[in-house]
């Protein structure tokens, strides 16, 4: 497969846009932006834009090249209003709808926030509404921002499994040496498998207005394939850089399990587990057959755990049959155990999801 077929075939697409390609002299390149909304595939697609800073700084007159971190959470509240009216405007005149999601890096590592941002991305899809992702920056700190929005990317591609991550970037994929510097170095269409010899190639970034650079899209790699998404490095610079990718150059960046196994592995392999829980034998013949777990099929459980946890899932003769990522905290699950939906509500005063563990948080053994 090469990175069009990676494009062209993905059912879950999440697209990165940088700074450079969407703003310009501290103005959004409105027909640059209305020329993607146009060409977007048909498919669920997420966006991840960076600009807001980079808005912001013309407005409130700061050096970019000087920037504290408080200058920065200002210009990205400033520039995020404005970023946000740009995609909502070119969105509409395609009939398109987008709903905005500010994260930050503890929002995918913090299970119970995690979990609330995978929700939220899931339902907007589902409504057919086009997520369009930013990092927070005006309230994260130094130990907590991702630092750049190729890795922001790839965490959401993760987050919500997309088989694809496309990074529109102003360099048309990995060369074997920074091109601007050797004119010797050669383009790289295709990369399965990260090694030293391939983060060799990468160069520095001298843009101050931006964060990314080549090691940072290495980086974003590193995280899109271990979850199972293969990442594509093209130049989005030029007008409909979808269309482009027939027939300009790219580098796919091919992962070698699709999101679903990479995450089983992920829950099964991976997280300690917190605490047990024991269900029926309907429960344990609707699990084996690849449905969620609902309450009412509960009999026991033990461990204390937060909303997010993972726990081991045991069968009605004691044996363990699967792990996975509950949607309640251990106090939670104590109480509904044994319900149906219709109950749950009445017990707790609130229903947070219907199943107690969703079938895609459910790895087998």
């Amino acid at each position: 497969m090469d990175a069009l077929g990676a494009v062209k075939n993905a059912k879950r697409l999440v697209i990165k846009i940088g700074s450079a390609l969407l703003v310009e002299n501290g103005q959004v390149r409105v027909n640059w932006l209305q020329a993607l909304m146009a060409e977007l595939p048909k498919t669920e697609v997420i966006l991840v834009s960076s600009g807001a800073i980079r808005l912001g700084i013309g407005k409130l007159g700061y050096d970019p090249a000087d920037l504290v971190l408080s200058q920065s959470q200002a210009a990205a509240a400033i520039g995020q209003i404005a970023l946000a009216r740009a995609y909502e405007q070119a969105a509409q005149s395609e009939g398109l709808r987008i709903g905005q999601i500010l994260l930050t890096q503890e929002d995918t590592e913090q299970r119970g926030r995690y979990l609330n941002a995978r929700a939220t991305l899931e339902e907007l899809l589902n409504a057919g509404v086009i997520p369009l992702v930013n990092e927070n920056d005006t309230v994260t700190t130094q130990e907590i921002r991702f630092g750049d929005n190729d890795r922001l990317a790839a965490r959401v591609a993760a987050l919500v499994g997309a088989n694809c991550l496309l990074i529109l970037s102003d360099i048309d994929g990995l060369y074997t040496a920074n091109p601007r510097i050797d004119l010797t170095a050669k383009h790289v269409p295709f990369v399965q498998g990260l090694d030293q010899r391939v983060f060799a190639m990468a160069g520095k970034h001298e843009d101050k207005m931006s964060k990314g650079g080549m090691v940072t899209k290495l980086a974003a790699a590193q995280i899109a394939l271990a979850a199972g998404s293969s990442l594509v490095l093209m130049d989005g610079r030029a007008p409909a850089p979808l269309s482009r990718l027939a027939t300009e150059q790219a580098t796919l960046f091919k992962a070698d399990k699709s999101p679903a196994s990479a995450r089983k592995v992920w829950i099964a392999g991976t997280l300690s587990p917190q605490g047990q829980v024991h269900i029926d034998t309907g429960a344990a013949k609707a699990l084996k057959a690849g449905k969620s777990l609902l309450p009412v099929g509960v009999t026991a459980v033990a461990g204390a755990f937060e909303r997010g946890a993972a726990v081991q899932i045991f069968g009605p003769m004691g044996e363990e049959l699967a792990r996975g990522l509950i949607a309640y905290t251990s106090n939670e699950a104590a109480q509904i155990l044994g319900l149906k939906l219709s109950e749950i509500e009445a017990r707790l005063g609130y229903i947070r999801t219907k199943a107690l563990i969703h079938a895609n948080d459910i790895a087998h053994l």
